[in-house]
């Protein structure tokens, strides 16, 4: 920015007014205060706006009208309060190098008193002073750094000559203590430090999108599922591990998604469908004339189809001592041969293995090699069971009756009598058999919740214990109210009386969270165990 030396102007010539440090972050700006001393500096000196208002709608054809009809209503007084808000220093001086004003930062950042220093020659003071050389060379300088040696610090900041009519009539210097702005940028570079090591660790705990299929909440799980999303971007061979219905094979093809395989096949393989004297021919294919019925010209097996991708094989548990050990083979030389053919095929596929078997049982037994567990067990991913996770019950109940109606435009949900249900019962089929319990509600519910008489009989002789009560489920309804406070009450227990994760899990409002709290007279109830826990 470079400004003209005409009437009533500060003459500028630099591009900007931002203080930059080392590393290349901002220290402070005098934008927004150059602004205004160009207008307030010249009224304290020579009080020429005063002089030169005239009908008060241009300067030279500088300002705006309104910008001076504005500013032609303030006093010296105002215009004194505004630069003593100003908490860089603010320092005009006269042609002779006498202080002329100095703001109130001068002496809060110097130690030296106001009226000391108005008066005081500059030239007596610091005769080495920027503001007395911008005088004598008639341009601006900025980004100096001096050392203020009647005071013993050192400063950094810009000075730049006042002319009126062309003829130079003192300087204004606005400046700051170097230690203080090192030490602001110490403490900016700090807290940016900070900053983007939360990001990191927020990262971190941040699942990809492609497990966003993995409905959880629970911390256990979420481990598992980090874990998970670290292993995929490997070649490395996974074991998952678990009871039936936890989600094993929707981890695989997570994990599939995530790899860099993921444009490439996923062939699954349940090791446990398929007979015994079937499994290799199915696995690695085979040639023409291999046995009594193979087709003309042979069939690919799966690792063939596989090829690039990824290999999930199920049920690795259920699998014959000879099978494994082929696979083991297979899995060692990265090579395998069709059932009758001669030829040895590359092994380019990703093997990912499940089993809800107890595989070190199995090798002390006699029944699974120890050889092979040791090259599948590379990375284990045990999922726990849905008992062991019933913090993730009411998220993964509303995300299936979410996929159960979608397309239908119906908002279905679980009564709370059928939510503590839930939470009592302990699920041997897991996920699977929690999917199976919503479809079959869904199917037979009259109105637009899932109610304890629309669950599968197997389920309606369980006893639900709340408190005190003990009752069967067929008199639930004339119960709503005690069930629905046993189930806040317990919400509130297992989310440590967290009310936002109780409130969540329950699926309500905020404000007929607090509505119910308040009829169930719970509001003391959950203010002193929240004490308590913190």
């Amino acid at each position: 920015m470079a400004v003209s030396r005409t009437d009533y102007s500060v003459s500028v010539e630099y591009e900007d007014m931002i203080v930059w440090s080392e590393s290349s972050d901002i220290i402070f700006s005098y934008q927004y205060l150059y602004e205004n001393i160009k207008c307030v500096s010249k009224k304290l000196c020579y009080n020429a706006l005063k002089d030169h208002r005239g009908d008060g709608n241009q300067m030279n054809g500088k300002y705006n009208t309104i910008t001076m009809d504005f500013i032609n209503k303030w006093d010296n007084n105002f215009l004194l309060d505004i630069l003593d808000d100003i908490s860089d220093i603010v320092m005009i001086n006269d042609l002779e190098t006498r202080i002329v004003y100095v703001n109130k930062a001068y002496e809060k950042i110097l130690g030296v008193p106001q009226k000391k220093a108005i008066g005081k020659k500059l030239s007596d003071i610091e005769p080495n002073a920027t503001a007395i050389k911008v005088m004598n060379r008639g341009i601006a300088s900025h980004y100096i750094v001096e050392e203020l040696k009647s005071v013993g610090i050192s400063a950094v900041g810009v000075s730049f000559p006042i002319f009126k009519e062309g003829i130079l009539m003192g300087a204004v210097s606005i400046f700051n203590d170097l230690t203080q702005l090192n030490a602001l940028s110490e403490e900016l570079h700090r807290t940016q430090e900070i900053s983007k090591y939360y990001q990191d660790q927020l990262e971190k705990r941040k699942l990809s999108p492609s497990f966003s299929e993995y409905v959880c909440t629970n911390e256990k799980t979420r481990e598992v599922l980090f874990l998970a999303s670290k292993v995929a971007k490997t070649d490395s061979t996974i074991l998952i591990r678990g009871e039936s219905g936890v989600g094993k094979e929707v981890l695989a093809r997570a994990i599939c998604r995530e790899s860099k395989r993921s444009g490439m096949p996923f062939i699954k393989v349940n090791c446990a469908s398929i007979p015994e004297n079937l499994l290799e021919s199915e696995l690695f294919g085979y040639d023409e004339g291999a046995f009594t019925g193979a087709r003309k010209g042979g069939k690919m097996g799966k690792f063939e189809l596989a090829k690039g991708g990824t290999i999930f094989l199920d049920e690795i548990g259920d699998m014959t001592f000879n099978m494994q050990a082929k696979i083991l083979r297979v899995i060692q030389e990265k090579e395998f041969e069709r059932v009758g053919g001669t030829k040895t095929l590359p092994l380019d596929v990703r093997i990912i293995t499940a089993t809800n078997r107890d595989l070190e049982s199995m090798i002390a037994d006699g029944t699974f090699r120890s050889d092979l567990y040791y090259r599948l067990n590379v990375i284990p991913l045990n999922l726990p069971s849905l008992r062991e996770r019933k913090d993730d019950i009411i998220p993964l109940s509303r995300t299936i009756l979410e996929n159960l109606n979608k397309g239908c435009g119906e908002s279905v949900t679980i009564s709370p009598e059928v939510a503590i249900l839930f939470q009592k019962y302990d699920w041997p089929g897991n996920i699977r058999e929690l999917g199976n319990v919503l479809e079959h509600g869904n199917i037979v519910r009259t109105g637009d919740r899932i109610e304890i008489k629309d669950l599968p009989k197997y389920l309606l002789p369980y006893k639900l214990d709340i408190g005190n009560e003990s009752f069967e489920t067929f008199d639930l309804k004339t119960n709503v109210e005690i069930l629905e406070k046993g189930l806040i009450k317990e919400s509130l227990k297992r989310n440590s009386f967290n009310k936002s994760k109780a409130m969540d899990e329950l699926g309500i409002s905020r404000r007929n969270f607090y509505e119910k709290l308040a009829r169930y007279d719970l509001v003391d109830f959950c203010d002193e165990n929240s004490k308590t826990v913190k």
